[in-house]
């Protein structure tokens, strides 16, 4: 079992031990999926989860007042890895974190390393650290990210014209 961070929880709601989750994922929506989550390494049910705006209202097994919820507060939610069937060619921001980035067309030439990604709305953007220390951006549309290859662990990429000029 691999457990991925699913968002945090940032206060209490209501009086019967709700608590309002910030997503760390694609949206608030994606976390009412899930039966059950991990605190601290253990799983708890999760009883009921609504979106509500850009958060995440979550009613977990024996949390039942705001006193056991505000214990709570500012700790992680995780899910189960296996427990999500991703879309073919979307990945975990976790998984893309540390693949090397190289040049589509010529394999030996290395940008740098993916450090992060932004989610900007229209699509993600990766940071890429190069070797000369700069964090270079990569927007993640097909025309640029040309493979993915988490066994290898690398990204190959075909730079639009102009996306590296500093």
């Amino acid at each position: 079992m691999k457990l991925l961070e699913a968002g945090k929880i940032v206060a209490i709601h209501a009086l019967k031990g709700e608590v309002r989750v910030q997503p760390w994922c694609d949206g608030p929506e994606f976390l009412t999926r899930f039966k059950t989550m991990y605190l601290n390494g253990e799983p708890i049910k999760v009883r009921s989860a609504r979106p509500s705006k850009n958060i995440v209202i979550i009613k977990l097994e024996g949390i039942d007042t705001p006193e056991a919820a505000q214990k709570l507060v500012n700790r992680i939610l995780y899910i189960d890895r296996a427990d999500v069937k991703l879309p073919k060619g979307t990945y975990f921001v976790a998984d893309l974190i540390g693949l090397t980035v190289v040049d589509a067309d010529h394999p030996e030439m290395i940008y740098g390393k993916l450090t992060d990604v932004s989610q900007t709305g229209a699509n993600d953007i990766y940071h890429v650290l190069f070797a000369d220390g700069k964090e270079r951006y990569v927007p993640a549309i097909p025309q640029v990210v040309i493979k993915t290859d988490l066994e290898q662990g690398v990204m190959q990429i075909r730079p639009l014209n102009g996306l590296f000029d500093d």
